[in-house]
């Protein structure tokens, strides 16, 4: 299948922060779930990708297109879904959609209408109305009436109700049955990209910890608990993030089978949440620092 997005050696450097040679690159048909703490650069990676922000260096292509060279064309094809709020609040959805239907050529307006009635919105009711998980509602149904391939999300979950949640996870599955679509999804819900993210990016102080399958990582990666003591055998060096008390130890592995076979029995091995992995990575970030 070919590659949607594609991005080699992106560096953006800032007085306080930089990027650091990202390289990461998804396929058509799948859910991409792209975590880290706040300040970790989540969010310049998204503008270097939507070019609001110009590079330093490095690469980065849409559908095969430098995102530079040709961002209009680029820019018909995708879809953005904020975290917040971004139309006039006091237009009706009808009247707000009227301004933005004519920016995209491939603009469908019985899709459009179809989508309101599959999201169960009004399209009488007033921007200022929509409580948020309509207002996503809302920019999902734009990026789809206009037929885009390839949908970015910042945060598009966040602050929502559990039902809503599902509502806009299960969209967004649906959504990917078309194989030739992808969606792009930055979140700190990370029991939501559990639920349906194909493949995890996990960045952390502008540099990639890892860009690899959901699958492969949650196989991979486990907590380790043990006593105090077992922390002088070699082995335990190789867990991060550890913390200590007075009864013992936990920690995080990514290479569970090793663990298991030399430590057996003298430690506890369970299976490591994606909050897991990012909380005794980002913790072993720190320390190190």
């Amino acid at each position: 299948m070919g590659k949607i997005l594609e991005i080699k050696n992106l560096t953006k450097r800032y007085k306080d922060f930089s990027l650091d040679n990202i390289n990461l690159s998804l396929d058509k048909g799948y859910i991409m779930g792209f975590i880290g703490q706040n300040g970790a650069g989540k969010s310049t990676t998204i503008k270097l990708i939507m070019n609001l922000i110009k590079k330093d260096s490095g690469s980065i292509k849409i559908f095969g297109l430098d995102n530079h060279k040709h961002e209009k064309k680029i820019k018909e094809r995708i879809g953005f879904v904020y975290d917040t709020n971004h139309y006039y609040e006091d237009l009706s959805i009808r009247n707000m959609k009227k301004i933005i239907s004519p920016f995209y050529k491939n603009w469908d307006d019985k899709a459009f209408l179809k989508y309101m009635k599959d999201f169960d919105l009004d399209p009488k009711k007033k921007i200022k109305k929509l409580s948020k998980g309509m207002k996503t509602k809302f920019s999902l149904a734009l990026a789809l009436s206009h037929k885009a391939e390839f949908i970015i999300m910042d945060e598009p979950t966040a602050g929502l109700d559990p039902v809503f949640r599902r509502e806009i996870l299960e969209i967004l599955q649906d959504l990917i049955q078309d194989e030739n679509k992808s969606v792009f999804f930055s979140t700190h819900i990370t029991t939501d990209l559990e639920k349906i993210a194909d493949y995890i990016t996990f960045l952390d102080k502008g540099s990639i910890i890892f860009s690899k399958s959901k699958d492969e990582i949650l196989e991979n990666y486990g907590v380790v608990k043990g006593g105090i003591e077992l922390l002088k055998n070699p082995m335990t060096k190789s867990i991060i993030g550890i913390n200590k008390n007075s009864y013992g130890f936990e920690g995080l592995t990514s290479d569970v089978e090793n663990i298991r076979y030399k430590l057996g029995e003298e430690v506890i091995l369970e299976k490591a949440t994606l909050e897991d992995i990012m909380f005794y990575t980002s913790k072993e970030m720190k320390r190190k620092c």
